[in-house]
C-alpha cells in the first residue's frame, strides 16, 4: 500500500528524472500529441494513455535486447 501523500509520478531514480521526461516528450512526439512544459491536464485519456503504453512498450522491448546479449 502506498504512503499517505506519496506521489505515483516520482522517479525510482531522481537522476533519471530528466531522461524520462525528454523520452516522454519523444514518444509523444511520435503519436502526435503536442506536450507543454509543466502542466498537461488538457490532454483526453486516450492520448495520455497512448503516451504511457508506448513508453513502458519501448522500456520492455530495450530490457528484452538487454537480457538476450
Amino acid at each position: 500500500m502506498s504512503e499517505p501523500n506519496s506521489s505515483s509520478n516520482r522517479t525510482a531514480v531522481p537522476q533519471a528524472k530528466e531522461a524520462m521526461n525528454r523520452f516522454k516528450q519523444e514518444v509523444a512526439s511520435e503519436l502526435g500529441v503536442n506536450l507543454k512544459e509543466g502542466y498537461n491536464g488538457d490532454l483526453t485519456s486516450a492520448q495520455a494513455g497512448s503516451i504511457g503504453g508506448e513508453m513502458v512498450k519501448k522500456m520492455i522491448q530495450r530490457q528484452e535486447e538487454q537480457m538476450s546479449r
